[in-house]
């Protein structure tokens, strides 16, 4: 036997996204029995009135007034909750207590899967609803014909769709949150993106990165730094030119970062980090471009168009008229039945089965996207049943007591990373946390506007990772592993971490 002869190598697999967030619910119950319980009062705008909920459960009813907020010692104009724009139970501070042990059953692994998923039913129906648009459109020819003129008109200038994709998805991240909703640009993009010798990572990048980056550095984002304003009792224009500076610079490093490493790929494709997965990658989402060109006739124009219409009425339904995922779903409904009934009759018609089986087969292929988001949510209900979110969020603040200003709100940057993880909503961390993280800028003298800029640097940068928040549902739908995004994405996070602490404690400075 030849001594001499390579041994074989043995590759060690990282698991797939379904057995990652299983394995995140298992540790996620573990915790509910050796973390303390305990829990907040939480106040909630109800009936007209504002209605207070005790750590125990017991609920009073007050008048809502400015003088009821006062005494509670809750920082918020009352216009806030009267009008809608905080909703959600919001943190009453110093109110916090230790509570009963509320371990979690081995039995609630599974049960909070299915009450995730139960709770993700209108995001879910909106990705069904995209899948079905995406198969009919793709039975039709369209995406081809239209793929091979765009291929052609872009020759040489190939970077420039991803500069402008991620331009405005950074946009639309900081001007309305639009990160759940980017998934919808996925199937229009990626065959597009392949076709000019890009990869996965590519398309992640200048999609779910650009969109991040852009609610990172939310300016006007509703469902960031508006609301958690609001929660702060401070006013979302307060830090604004900060933040502005700051997108700016992010967006810098983000649009450089991306055309590195686009080129780099371009230039030889094994330079890919996902490169070992090309294959089976250009199988699910490429098109047949070797292949006779068909022909781009008026119906497929047409389709195509109404399909590219679906998504600037998505975005101006978002921010014009508070559109949620129902709505959307019914927008991108409405038009696939239109391009159903284009596609379906007249000369070279595709008939009823066809496109009907077309739609049926395109919203089964996202099934597996849909079910991830709902398996994250189960493991915040996890910790919430759990009673130990509070406690994590009452021992944070026992951390940044007495320190300065600078070193104070590092710290705080760092402890919204932590709870990024284990509130991966940006509206339900700003009323979790908010009320009672706020107050603490006041006993260090620095304004609380740069504690809001805080909570939103130190939860994305948690966001472009954490298995609880997006990232999986998106890795999903691409199938990537979560190793190569990490290798991908660390860098991002490092840069936002030490140039958001930069940033931070100019503020402070500045203050």
């Amino acid at each position: 036997m030849d001594s001499t002869a390579p041994k074989p190598r043995w590759k060690l697999k990282m698991p797939g996204a379904f057995t990652i967030l299983f394995f995140l619910t298992v540790i996620a119950v573990m915790l509910t029995w050796v973390v303390p319980a305990g829990s907040y009062s939480k106040l909630q705008y109800t009936n007209n009135h504002l209605q207070v909920t005790s750590p125990t459960g017991s609920k009073e009813t007050l008048p809502a007034t400015q003088k009821t907020l006062d005494k509670l010692n809750v920082k918020i104009d009352i216009n806030q909750f009267t009008s809608g724009a905080i909703a959600k139970p919001v943190s009453i501070p110093n109110t916090y207590q230790r509570l009963k042990q509320h371990p979690a059953s081995l039995y609630s692994v599974f049960t909070s899967m299915v009450e995730g998923t139960m709770q993700a039913v209108d995001i879910m129906i909106f990705i069904f609803v995209l899948g079905g648009l995406i198969g009919v459109v793709k039975e039709s020819g369209s995406f081809e014909a239209g793929l091979m003129a765009l291929t052609k008109k872009t020759k040489g200038r190939e970077f420039a769709l991803v500069f402008l994709v991620a331009i405005l998805l950074m946009l639309g991240g900081t001007l309305c949150g639009i990160e759940e909703e980017a998934v919808a640009f996925y199937p229009i993009l990626v065959p597009v993106f392949l076709a000019m010798g890009y990869d996965s990572i590519v398309c992640v990048g200048a999609i779910f990165l650009a969109s991040s980056v852009g609610t990172t550095f939310s300016t006007i984002n509703p469902f960031s730094v508006v609301i958690a304003s609001n929660a702060a009792g401070t006013n979302f224009t307060q830090g604004l030119l900060g933040r502005v500076i700051g997108l700016g610079v992010a967006a810098v490093f983000v649009t450089l970062y991306l055309h590195w490493y686009a080129r780099k790929v371009q230039a030889d494709p094994t330079f890919s980090y996902t490169y070992e997965d090309h294959e089976a990658f250009d199988a699910m989402w490429s098109m047949e471009s070797d292949a006779v060109s068909p022909a781009f006739d008026w119906k497929k124009k047409i389709t195509l168009t109404l399909f590219a219409v679906a998504f600037p009425m998505m975005i101006w339904g978002v921010m014009a008229k508070g559109w949620g995922f129902p709505n959307m779903a019914a927008s991108f409904l409405t038009i696939a039945i239109i391009i159903i009934f284009l596609n379906c009759f007249g000369k070279n018609g595709l008939g009823e089965k066809r496109v009907v089986d077309a739609f049926t087969n395109g919203s089964a292929s996202l099934v597996g996207v849909s079910m991830i988001i709902g398996l994250a949510r189960g493991i915040n209900l996890v910790l919430n049943n759990g009673y130990i979110s509070d406690t994590i969020l009452y021992q944070s603040t026992k951390l940044v007591e007495h320190m300065s200003g600078s070193l104070f709100i590092i710290v705080m940057m760092l402890i919204f990373f932590v709870l990024g993880f284990i509130v991966p909503s940006s509206s339900g961390l700003a009323v979790l946390a908010m009320p009672i993280m706020a107050p603490l800028a006041d006993t260090v003298e620095i304004p609380r506007y740069i504690v809001v800029t805080a909570y939103q640097l130190g939860q994305y940068a948690m966001l472009f990772l954490a298995p609880t928040g997006l990232v999986m549902a998106t890795l999903q739908m691409l199938d990537m592993k979560y190793s190569h995004w990490v290798r991908f994405v660390w860098p991002v996070v490092v840069f936002v971490l030490l140039f958001g602490a930069m940033l931070l404690v100019g503020e402070v400075w500045l203050a």
